[in-house]
């Protein structure tokens, strides 16, 4: 079936039945119907290629991620999840590209051969290729996640530094004086990710403006590197009462390793860090943490990329995401001392507080 075909049956001309389907021209409401009518009847779908030929649009979006090495962490798959969904509200298909740098070849053929309309990429460095490159072709790319000079781009970032600080700031307030810091795995952080840098260096600062004891670890993403890292913990520091981590795929290691320390979670040791709710709700106790909100960043994104691709003069958008800090039941007074007399008791399970001094832009 084919849109001759079609203009036969509706006793309309082909160019007319073409400007209905893509509404390049205006078609009188009468004759939209008549063909509309048509294509119900016979169930047509417009070839994607044809049409992409025809208006220069493939209706899909690429989605640009490093390659997984052994796998992808939970965080990862639950914004590629959302991604694609958003994307199919808008009525785009999701091309799917574990591409690196600007000379990997997945990366090249996204770009030179047309195959999509516009491209998120994920796990940003400071310094990244992609984002140059692409910015050089003028080519609608929305990024997930800031480089050095974020000031005129399109991305949608979480702001690590203040999430890392809250985080500190919440462990010195329970009179916590030693804390450790478990960061992504070390190749990530000599790459330039931006969360690992940004997420250290809102620990540092914020450790040191509290007057803290620190020692700061990189951690493979697995159970197991968890498990190892907080052995080097313990043996480095054993008067360390807390941690604060980005690594949640380390998480459930973390904790085996403080069970098999004889170390409580809250009572002797309080874990909490930057962490996607389902994965902080998985663990025993569950954990406090700055909730990673997958979905609304992947939706954010789509939407960013559909109005850059619709009007490509429009000058940068971006969203810096500050989200509150859930107290579950993974914190706690550290041990020898009392909760602050500020006249409040320790919140319930799923009760939250805002970032220290943080907000929730949206430029």
């Amino acid at each position: 079936m084919n849109i001759g075909e079609i203009a036969k049956r509706a006793g309309v001309s082909r160019s007319t039945v073409s400007y209905a389907l893509s509404g390049k021209r205006s078609v009188s409401e009468e004759t939209r119907r008549k063909i509309q009518q048509v294509i119900d009847e016979l169930g047509y779908r417009p070839n994607a290629s044809a049409r992409a030929l025809a208006n220069g649009r493939t209706s899909t979006i690429g989605l640009v991620f490093p390659p997984a090495g052994n796998h992808y962490t939970g965080m990862q798959l639950d914004f590629i999840g959302s991604v694609v969904e958003a994307a199919a509200v808008h009525d785009y298909d999701v091309l799917l590209s574990p591409s690196g740098v600007d000379s990997d070849r997945s990366f090249q053929r996204l770009l030179g051969e047309r195959r999509v309309d516009g491209a998120i990429l994920m796990e940003i460095r400071l310094e990244d290729d992609r984002v140059d490159h692409l910015a050089e072709l003028d080519f609608p790319a929305v990024a997930i996640g800031r480089t050095a000079h974020p000031e005129n781009g399109w991305w949608v970032s979480l702001d690590h530094t203040a999430l890392a600080a809250a985080c500190v700031h919440h462990l010195a307030d329970l009179g916590h004086r030693r804390v450790a810091f478990v960061n992504r795995p070390e190749q990530l952080l000599r790459a330039g990710y931006e969360s690992a840098h940004r997420g250290l260096d809102g620990f540092t600062k914020a450790a040191a403006e509290r007057g803290l004891t620190v020692r700061t670890y990189c951690c493979g993403d697995d159970a197991a590197s968890g498990q190892a890292c907080l052995e080097r913990i313990l043996h480095d520091d054993p008067a360390t009462t807390a941690l604060v981590t980005l690594n949640e795929a380390a998480l459930g290691g973390l904790y085996r390793g403080l069970a098999k320390a004889g170390r409580h979670v809250p009572r002797d040791f309080s874990v909490t860090g930057v962490v996607a709710s389902r994965w902080a709700e998985t663990v025993t106790p569950q954990l406090t943490a700055a909730d990673v909100p997958a979905e609304e960043m992947g939706r954010r994104a789509v939407d960013l990329l559909v109005e850059r691709i619709e009007h490509p003069t429009a000058p940068g958008r971006h969203h810096l995401l500050t989200p509150p800090i859930s107290l579950r039941a993974s914190t706690g007074p550290a041990t020898g001392t009392s909760f602050p007399a500020t006249g409040t008791s320790f919140p319930a399970t799923g009760t939250s507080f805002p970032a220290t001094g943080t907000s929730f832009p949206e430029a």
